[in-house]
């Protein structure tokens, strides 16, 4: 019986772990970064240029000599902060409109709801790099914009939730009562309303972190020196022959960060939507 419920833990919940310790390490790294790293990010050494992984540097050198190791552990911390940052605005941007187009349906639903489509008319990558090319490159910008446009699933998400949730007893009873409307809607519908955001917001980090290596891999990103994983492929694109590490380590990063959240979205996501769960 113990065995058989082992096994039924784990198919059910193995996954969700995987995800833990994949972005648990990625997160454990980047905060001890200035502890576990013995070089800056971009120290250089003319005597340690594209040196393979070694007993001295780890993960090898790059064309001006500094530590691989250091750099992705330091640009670890750039992919976190982007992903953070952008799902924050684009989560708060999607729960107000969201809960305003719920609450109060017709031609405030309407509208919201049709600016909505008409952001997904636009493929986000190309709509983010349209963007960018009319800003200054920099990090800042680049949260703001991955965060102003990625809010609409959110948006949807808790819309749907508002809709159902407005006609329950305990909202129609905080409206009898007299409760204003920010009120109903700040205590009483976003709390119940949040459930499916977390899903959505995990997987969205994963999403924030894929776009800001893509752009800074395009030279549209954060830009060097600032250490970044998108930035590190693109030095090593030049020298992928005879220095294949520089593309390889940046890439596993990203693949296992991304999956790591993918694993923890995905399982959130079924673990916290009732449907799913029983079926």
């Amino acid at each position: 019986m113990f065995a058989m419920k082992t096994r039924l833990f784990i198919s059910r919940y193995g996954l969700f772990f995987v995800g833990v310790i994949l972005v648990g390490t990625m997160v454990f790294l980047a905060l001890l970064a200035p502890w576990i790293c013995s070089y800056g990010p971009n120290a250089l050494d003319v005597n340690a240029i594209l040196l393979p992984p070694g007993s001295d540097h780890l993960l090898g050198t790059d064309a001006l000599g500094r530590d691989v190791f250091a750099r992705l552990v330091y640009g670890a911390r750039v992919s976190l902060w982007v992903g953070f940052v952008a799902v924050g605005i684009s989560a708060s941007i999607g729960l107000v409109l969201g809960l305003v187009a719920g609450y109060f349906g017709g031609l405030v639903d309407e509208i919201i709801m049709r600016c909505v489509d008409v952001m997904l008319c636009f493929p986000s990558f190309f709509l983010i790099l349209a963007v960018i090319a009319f800003l200054e490159p920099s990090l800042t910008n680049i949260m703001i914009v991955i965060g102003l446009t990625s809010w609409m699933g959110v948006a949807r998400l808790v819309r749907a939730e508002t809709l159902s949730l407005k006609e329950r007893d305990f909202v129609k009873a905080a409206r009898i009562s007299g409760a204003s409307i920010v009120r109903i809607l700040g205590m009483h519908i976003l709390p119940n309303a949040l459930t499916p955001v977390l899903g959505s917001a995990t997987l969205g980090i994963a999403a924030a972190i894929l776009t800001e290596s893509a752009l800074s891999f395009l030279g549209l990103g954060v830009q060097p020196p600032v250490p970044s994983w998108g930035n590190i492929l693109m030095e090593g694109k030049d020298v992928m022959e005879i220095a294949p590490w520089l593309s390889v380590f940046p890439g596993m990063c990203i693949l296992l960060t991304v999956l790591g959240y993918n694993l923890l979205g995905e399982t959130l996501r079924d673990l916290l939507d009732p449907r799913l769960k029983q079926r």
